[in-house]
């Protein structure tokens, strides 16, 4: 369906009043019966721009945050197109996962059913908004046209080698009853969905290779510029890069020879290693432990087995170990050194192994001091030697002591001259480590997208067919799911005898980290995407979301667009061009500190004074994220339907620059439906009283013999242009550009008399243009007040008049002996000569010239003119 011309016939023309819902419900139809936003096909030298936000899980309803965020990439996407660009802004839905599966069950209601439900209620919600999405392009991850092609792309990487099944020590959510991947566990060893706190289990599970990309995902951070600091930051900590070395400890008195071996990044320190560490989980552990310790072992290891890592590395906890009965030979001088066991150390981090140096790591130090191990210091600073009965660790760089040959040495010298050393003599060798271990995919849920792999008796593990994809969500009965039942029988792929089918569910992640190759091809049946639309969109152009998703979302569509390049299937090398991570939408909170409890805001009758009405209790007033559990979020559809989408858009986009937290004020909001309502009624007092017809100008034609009101306002409505354009353009500060827009319109006001009527519609058809990507029903309205056709939102970005932002004069300080004494207005094309004797004619340098020459006059045009007597 080609785009229709939109029209406004008589009987639909506007009242005097602003009336939002209805006028947004006219415009939202008439784009809906024109297509208006239906993603066009590129012309030969047209420009892309693809416009995305991060896609929903469909919960339901929209929350403040949704908007922020979806209005933030409709105001680029408008903006772009309108510069002419060819511009994809689509929406879909990240619809797998467990809090559907939970709340279906709840509810006695099937998965699929609860989650289409959700998404056709958000959709309503969301088009209530008036986003320029292209709908067309919808997809929704829990639909077979979806995950066939999920199953697919891991097929792919399993033929690749790019994914594996093992057994693994994993962190297990005892609420949600389903494996978590490492990035799935914060800080405090809890869930990231339910809270849990995290317990480890020994299952067997997927992974995905990404470590085999460490490298090429730390390095290209660098070619995202257009990616926050803060973001890529969070990222290259996450994959942890440590450059240093991995040296074999003998195991002392031990017919078999094993050796230990530790990575360490401070080889320089080796002659102070005085004892080593391995990890519970070390596979040498079992074999060397003195055969008195066994006991004690199996007790420490039940002690932590519960813990996470994040517990057991954390810098707060204490750290706990014990001897082993063993000793260990430092390679570089043949010491003996007690080897111990210790909750701090992981064995999925470098080797399982490290040397305790207690003299130079503040860890070291602590454990050292609390086992009463030996402290030996092997650096000094420029100044002095640290004393051995220093109260901390020395942990800088500095000169070698008590390091044999390598006394006096630089750190850094050291580093490279002892692993040498330890090289030629079979001891130690270079190593690149990083922090970053493989993702686990698999979860132990039925909503989620099925892993397309059989178990065969004779064959082993082998992937489903591609023709026979997709593999169908197995529904659960009553609640649960039937692994053991003969339903979970299949033909083996290869050999055609019984297999069982793979009863593991993909994690969520892995759909959503492919979803943006999908649009532009979103119904294709034959593949899942066709590299000649990749070529042609891809990067995304712009990509809007929170700053929550910086490691796992964003980490893992970053790892899969560089494994799906190594298979052939794709030509970029990364996925999102521009990142824009919009702050939080906190409202107004009250929170009772004594009893911890947040109180609803309806319930607080003093906003001033406010008060527990349960306890009497005064409360602590604050800011927080909204969220149902602290009583404070603001339904967008009541905001809606009070003030209209316009003013929730402007105030979402005024109140705060988007990369900064926005704090929600009822006020302010009112403040914006006022500003429309000016703006309105500043047409509609156009409409009646103009001298002339009301009719759009574009921003070009300054007046042939323009006042000096024409003047102002004609540079101001440029300066206007290209402060708004460079907004939108470089800086994405929408709060600055709608102020100006303000500024624009005030002006208007303020003159609207004085001015001709050509300023006056060049005023109008400007502020018509220039909020459209901000106010589109509004602008859309006064687009055809000002007679013009289509939609405004077809026409061309407004250029500025490089000439108009001249100021025609300005203010000139006159300075004497270079103190301020007075001014003049000067015309801004008077020359140095003209400027000196403006300055000396003017009463205020007659008054402090008194008919004497001034020695010297020195000019700074555009500013002042010093006068020195």
């Amino acid at each position: 369906m080609t785009s229709k011309s939109l029209s406004l016939s008589s009987h639909e023309s506007s009242s005097d009043s602003y009336e939002a819902n209805e006028l947004e419900e006219k415009w939202q139809n008439k784009w809906k019966e024109s297509n208006l936003y239906k993603t066009k096909e590129p012309e030969a030298s047209q420009r892309t721009f693809y416009a995305l936000s991060m896609f929903p899980y469909p919960s339901g309803s929209l929350h403040m945050g949704h908007v922020r965020n979806y209005v933030i990439t409709d105001v680029i996407a408008r903006f772009h197109r309108m510069k002419g660009e060819a511009v994809l802004h689509p929406m879909g839905w990240d619809a797998f996962g467990l809090p559907a599966e939970n709340a279906a069950r709840e509810r006695g209601v099937e998965a699929d059913i609860w989650t289409n439900s959700n998404i056709s209620q958000m959709r309503t919600q969301l088009e209530r908004l008036g986003l320029s999405i292209d709908w067309d392009k919808e997809i929704r991850t829990c639909q077979e046209d979806y995950y066939k092609w999920t199953q697919y792309i891991f097929l792919k990487l399993l033929n690749a080698g790019l994914a594996y099944q093992k057994s693994a020590t994993v962190n297990w959510d005892p609420i949600d009853k389903t494996v978590l991947a490492n990035e799935q566990v914060d800080a405090f060893g809890k869930s990231w969905r339910s809270g849990a706190k995290v317990e480890k289990r020994k299952l067997k599970q997927w992974f995905l290779k990404i470590t085999d990309y460490a490298e090429p995902l730390l390095e290209d951070l660098n070619t995202l510029d257009g990616w926050p600091e803060n973001v890529k930051a969070m990222q290259e900590n996450w994959i942890g890069k440590s450059i240093g070395a991995e040296i074999d400890f003998l195991v002392y008195d031990c017919k078999e020879n094993y050796k230990i071996k530790v990575f360490t990044t401070r080889p320089d320190t080796i002659y102070g290693a005085n004892y080593l560490v391995i990890s519970p989980e070390h596979p040498l552990l079992d074999k060397i432990i003195h055969k008195d310790k066994i006991n004690e072992l199996s007790i420490f290891r039940d002690n932590i087995t519960n813990l996470s890592d994040q517990d057991r590395t954390s810098e707060t906890k204490p750290k706990n170990g014990f001897f082993l009965g063993r000793e260990a030979l430092n390679p570089v001088n043949g010491k003996k050194i007690p080897i111990l066991v210790a909750d701090y150390v992981l064995a999925t981090y470098a080797t399982g192994a490290v040397m305790g140096v207690p003299a130079h790591d503040e860890r070291d130090f602590k454990f050292a001091k609390k086992y009463n191990l030996p402290i030996t210091y092997v650096i000094k600073d420029s100044k002095s030697n640290p004393l051995e009965e220093s109260t901390s660790a020395y942990t800088h760089q500095g000169k070698l002591i008590n390091s044999d040959s390598f006394n006096e040495l630089d750190s850094e010298i050291a580093k490279v001259k002892i692993v040498e050393y330890g090289e030629e003599r079979g001891w130690a060798s270079r190593k690149v480590t990083y922090k970053l271990r493989d993702w686990l995919i698999s979860r132990q849920r039925y909503w989620g997208c099925p892993i397309p792999v059989v178990h065969c008796m004779k064959c082993g593990t082998v992937g489903v067919k591609e023709a026979l994809l997709p593999v169908k969500l197995v529904k659960p009965k009553h609640g649960k799911l039937n692994l053991d039942s003969s339903s979970n029988n299949t033909k083996c792929p290869k050999c055609g005898r019984i297999a069982k089918k793979e009863t593991d569910t993909m994690d969520t992640f892995m759909c959503s980290s492919w979803y943006f190759l999908r649009y532009f091809d979103s119904k294709n049946s034959k593949q899942p995407f066709e590299s000649r639309s990749i070529d042609k969109w891809l990067p995304v152009n712009q990509y809007v979301g929170g700053i929550e998703h910086a490691i796992l979302h964003l980490l893992y569509s970053r790892f899969l667009v560089k494994a799906l390049k190594t298979i052939g299937l794709i030509n970029i090398n990364e996925p999102f061009k521009n990142l824009l991570t919009q702050g939080m939408v906190q409202g107004i909170t009250y929170k009772n500190n004594v009893t911890g409890k947040y109180i609803p805001n309806n319930l607080v009758k003093d906003c001033q004074n406010p008060i527990d009405p349960n306890t009497g209790d005064e409360l602590e007033t604050l800011y927080e994220k909204m969220s149902k559990s602290k009583y404070n979020g603001v339904d967008p559809s009541e905001v809606i339907h009070k003030y209209g989408a316009d003013t929730a858009r402007l105030f979402i986009l005024f109140k705060a620059p988007p990369e900064k937290d926005l704090e929600w004020n009822s006020s302010d909001v009112e403040g914006q439906y006022r500003f429309i309502n000016r703006l309105w009624r500043l047409f509609s007092t156009a409409e009646k009283n103009i001298d002339g017809t009301l009719t759009y100008v574009f921003p070009h034609i300054k007046p042939s013999k323009p006042s000096s009101i024409d003047n102002k306002l004609y540079r101001i409505i440029h300066t206007t242009i290209k402060e708004v354009t460079n907004d939108l353009y470089i800086n994405a500060q929408f709060n600055t550009a709608i102020s100006e827009l303000m500024i624009l319109s005030n002006s208007l006001y303020d003159n609207k008399h004085e001015c001709s009527h050509s300023i006056f519609n060049q005023c109008l058809t400007t502020l018509t243009l220039l909020i459209a990507p901000f106010a589109p029903h509004l602008a859309e309205e006064f687009w055809h007040k000002l007679g013009g056709t289509g939609s405004i939102h077809d026409q061309p970005w407004p250029n500025y008049d490089q000439t108009a932002l001249i100021e025609q004069e300005y203010k000139l300080i006159i300075q004497v002996n270079g103190k301020v004494r007075g001014f003049i207005m000067v015309q801004s094309n008077t020359n140095d000569d003209e400027l000196k004797e403006k300055v000396i004619n003017s009463e205020t340098g007659k008054k402090w010239l008194k008919d004497k020459i001034p020695k010297r006059i020195i000019i700074i045009r555009g500013k002042l003119v010093n006068l020195v007597i």
